[in-house]
């Protein structure tokens, strides 16, 4: 592996790191949309910083950028405070009318500078090792490399700074401005913490990836875990999973590094969303599904309970009797037999003492708390358990 490989995945994982940070952010608050918006917008900052300073390089591109971002925010939200219009609605007129007056800003006064717009979409981080950074005569790296970091080391000290008052303003702004914080302070610190990472970020892998980094990240973790530190931690780690495992995808395929590391976001977002253990599509279909089989013993057993006439307790007639299909009758009777909960002779099912009692607890549960009456009758009789 090449010296240039290295630095294009450890760009790419620090990129990623930078934008879980306040990614997670984003997604808890219901604002994930507005990174795009921030992406986009940005444009006209660093043309005007271009314009002021006629040096790409030069920090008042990200300062301007990030200003834009904070901007957009503001647009956004004051346009939202209308009541005319909801969030999606403002950031879809915002965005767009920025982002437009950055690209007549390059197509009238900047066509010989290189600020196309494919490079500014989707970024090219097999160019970024080549733009170095040099001090005194001395090439100390990749200037991305210099410059995510910086963010990212400037991103986990305010995290740590102020990482309950950004909790409390995120799950609760109400307890947050009783105890004194400034949940607007906090929301426009997130928001330019936001705005500084995009740009960082911007140049070596562009506004799609910049997104993607941003959202796909946190929202996966959010799957997983309702803990923030856990969330935080995770995110991290599927941005640099993805990262390091997009690049390899595209050094196989021969295809855009960024579009690789995007299509690696999604494929995994995918398999956490279809097999996360709490909150996974299969997860919750077949927790339902045992919910149903569990109700269904449940009317089961109040039947036996009910119905003294054998006829009606005869394991042959019960889909006659429970209006059930032959197939739901067997499940459900095989379920209460390997719970011990009825015996059956000469095909007449009855409640064993066991069954008794748990019929009886089942409806003193019922009555007073039904949220939670299955699963405590679970744990106390010791059901299900295999």
């Amino acid at each position: 592996m090449t010296s240039i490989q290295v630095e294009i995945q450890l760009i790419a994982a620090l990129v990623a790191m930078a934008c879980a940070i306040p990614g997670t952010f984003l997604v808890l608050r219901k604002m994930a949309m507005i990174s795009d918006a921030i992406s986009h917008s940005i444009l006209p900052g660093i043309v005007l910083g271009f314009f002021i300073t006629q040096d790409l390089n030069s920090p008042l591109l990200i300062l301007l950028a990030a200003l834009t971002g904070v901007i957009t925010v503001v647009m956004v939200e004051f346009i939202q405070k209308t009541g005319l219009v909801k969030e999606d609605t403002a950031i879809g007129l915002v965005f767009p009318a920025l982002f437009s007056i950055g690209v007549i800003l390059i197509a009238k006064n900047a066509n010989d500078v290189h600020l196309d717009i494919d490079a500014v979409l989707l970024g090219e981080l097999a160019f970024a090792p080549f733009d170095r950074l040099d001090v005194g005569g001395t090439d100390i790296g990749p200037k991305s490399l210099w410059v995510i970091g910086t963010i990212l080391l400037i991103s986990i000290s305010l995290l740590i700074l102020f990482f309950k008052e950004l909790k409390l303003s995120t799950f609760d702004k109400g307890l947050a401005a009783t105890l004194g914080f400034s949940p607007m302070i906090l929301h426009y610190g997130l928001m330019t913490v936001s705005s500084v990472t995009i740009v960082g970020a911007f140049d070596a892998v562009g506004a799609v990836l910049v997104v993607a980094l941003i959202i796909a990240p946190a929202a996966t973790a959010y799957l997983l875990t309702n803990d923030l530190k856990k969330m935080l931690v995770l995110a991290c780690l599927f941005g640099v999973f993805s990262a390091i495992a997009g690049y390899w995808m595209a050094n196989l395929l021969d295809a855009s590094i960024a579009g690789s590391m995007t299509t690696v976001l999604g494929i995994l977002f995918l398999l956490v969303y279809l097999f996360a253990p709490q909150q996974g599509v299969f997860s919750v279909y077949f927790r339902e599904r045992q919910q149903r089989k569990e109700v269904s013993l449940l009317v089961f057993l109040l039947h036996l309970q009910n119905h003294s006439d054998p006829k009606e307790r005869h394991v042959n007639h019960l889909q006659d009797h429970i209006n059930w299909q032959k197939v739901q009758a067997r499940t459900v009777l095989d379920l209460a037999k390997k719970n011990n909960l009825i015996q059956v002779t000469n095909q007449i099912a009855s409640l064993t003492p066991k069954g008794e009692e748990f019929t009886q607890e089942a409806l003193r549960y019922i009555t007073t708390n039904k949220e939670t009456a299955i699963e405590e009758l679970k744990t106390k009789f010791f059901l299900f358990r295999g």
